[in-house]
């Protein structure tokens, strides 16, 4: 039986439960970068909140084509001149070539940023293949500097991958090359995670490897998105959505409590870092964050 499932209790929710954290543990949180219309002295204000958690760092999505790279690098330059919090950005391979991930990195490096999240990226057209992968992209920032890098994992398996066992090879090799630890896709299935958890460690990948937790804020949103990237959901999850009337409200606690429940049943397993996909939800963020310090 599904870990979550069977401690999830559907009447008397996780909130109420003071015993979860007796130790500390260590929260980072993924953005994109905002548009200008939305980047205020309140959204300012709502970014600083997050400080209250003490957070490890704060990760800033890297867009392919589009206009995003230089958002990247001027987001995670404001979260750096407005904040005292660890801006981390991501950096992609599609649509780039060595050259330009060089002067890409040189100019984080010339702020001071020595930790970057280095990913492969998808392309807009599904037909193309990338003519560089995340691995190439480590051994890239490492002959540049000694690179703090986290890099993608996918307990679930890449959608694109070979196989199960091709896709763990490919995350020892950018571990083996310079990688400091991985942060996983997100998912729903504890124990899918903690299989894939004893799988890298019988590779001899030793590197930690932090859980990537997407709080649900729209359920329709987030299935679609499992639905093309190979990401299991539960029945009885699909159920509390698509079987339920709740208002958005309730689903939302809900939400939270699945989050919670993640939470807790990863940390009894020894799991103390993990890695929330906010998609800019600050409010809706920092409520479930605030209810973690709490209990």
């Amino acid at each position: 039986m599904n870990l979550l499932k069977k401690n999830f209790n559907f009447k008397k929710n996780v909130f109420n439960n003071k015993n979860i954290f007796n130790k500390k543990i260590n929260l980072s949180f993924e953005f994109f970068p905002p548009s200008k219309n939305k980047i205020n002295k309140s959204f300012w204000i709502k970014i600083k909140k997050l400080s209250l958690f003490n957070p490890k760092f704060i990760s800033v999505t890297y867009g392919e084509n589009n206009g995003n790279r230089l958002k990247t690098y001027n987001f995670v330059n404001q979260i750096r001149y407005y904040t005292n919090l660890d801006s981390v950005p991501h950096m992609t391979c599609v649509y780039e070539n060595k050259t330009e991930l060089k002067k890409t990195a040189l100019k984080y490096l010339n702020l001071g940023i020595k930790h970057i999240i280095a990913l492969r990226g998808d392309y807009l057209e599904k037909s193309k293949k990338p003519n560089l992968y995340a691995l190439d992209l480590v051994v890239l920032l490492k002959k540049i500097a000694n690179f703090d890098i986290s890099v993608a994992a996918y307990p679930e398996v890449h959608p694109e991958a070979k196989s199960a066992k091709f896709d763990l090879l490919n995350l020892k090799k950018k571990i083996d090359s310079g990688a400091s630890q991985a942060i996983t896709q997100f998912f729903f299935d504890i124990e899918n995670f903690l299989r894939f958890r004893d799988k890298c460690s019988g590779i001899g990948i030793n590197a930690k490897i932090i859980p990537g937790i997407l709080p649900i804020y729209n359920f329709n949103q987030v299935y679609k998105f499992c639905l093309v990237s190979n990401i299991y959901v539960p029945e009885w999850l699909k159920s509390l959505y698509l079987k339920s009337n709740q208002n958005n409200k309730e689903k939302r606690l809900i939400s939270m409590n699945i989050s919670i429940n993640m939470i807790n049943e990863l940390y009894k397993e020894g799991v103390y870092d993990f890695h929330l996909y906010t998609l800019n939800k600050l409010n809706f963020i920092f409520s479930l964050c605030n209810i973690l310090k709490k209990i």
